[in-house]
């Protein structure tokens, strides 16, 4: 397979979306380490967590940059330094946002269980798509080439289920933070634009996703509606 200039004009619109929203996020998480909040991430979501009912959920320091994340199987939060320790704004925002992944696992949040199903699909999709079509071109099998599709279709079906948990773990938060007065106006407004910019990215990677799996169809349907030898 040759370099194909088409690839990128049909990716064109996720990657300049995905490098706008990236910017986003830098820019908001910079300027909300600079508000301060009366709790540091990890306080805060331990106090949303028992508020919540959740106390059995652990809250643990993880190392990397921006490696928040909730651990359904353990049920541990797991936050980054920066956002375990700080008093400020994007870190109870952050917090906040995977203290909501864990509330939605407590209620049992029907798009959460169908994104944690998807995930071996995903992760399939993404390690075999490339096997099964590079194959497929080899051997001319438009069968091969079909389930390398379906590989990729998985991921894009993965990145839309993703959507509704994110943008739901971000209301959940704003809405607990104002409520339990962990930020004040200031606070909430550095927390809604840390949020909304980390949005973006999850709306960047689906909308790549799917210009992935359209460039592919477009470039190869001819041989989809061939026949094997």
């Amino acid at each position: 397979m040759f370099f194909d200039p088409r690839y990128l004009v049909f990716l064109a619109p996720a990657m300049i979306l995905m490098l706008w929203a990236q910017w986003r996020v830098k820019s908001a998480y910079h300027h909300g380490m600079q508000v301060s909040a009366p709790l540091s991430g990890a306080a805060a979501a331990r106090y949303i967590l028992d508020h919540s009912g959740c106390h059995e959920v652990g809250v643990e320091v993880a190392s990397g940059w921006l490696s928040d994340h909730y651990d359904p199987r353990s049920r541990v939060l797991r936050l980054s330094p920066e956002v375990y320790e700080s008093h400020t704004a994007t870190a109870v925002g952050i917090a906040a946002h995977e203290a909501g992944h864990a509330l939605q696992h407590a209620a049992h949040y029907a798009p959460l269980i169908a994104r944690n199903a998807a995930v071996p699909a995903a992760h399939f999709g993404g390690m075999t798509f490339g096997l099964l079509f590079l194959l497929g071109l080899i051997l001319s099998s438009p069968t091969l080439i079909l389930l390398g599709f379906t590989a990729i279709g998985a991921t894009c079906v993965f990145q839309l289920v993703n959507l509704p948990v994110e943008f739901d773990a971000s209301n959940r938060a704003k809405r607990l933070l104002g409520q339990l007065n962990i930020v004040d106006e200031e606070g909430a407004l550095a927390v809604r634009s840390v949020l909304n910019a980390a949005g973006w990215t999850y709306v960047a990677a689906t909308l790549q996703s799917i210009l992935t799996l359209a460039y592919y169809l477009f470039r190869f349907s001819g041989v989809l509606n061939s026949r094997d030898d």
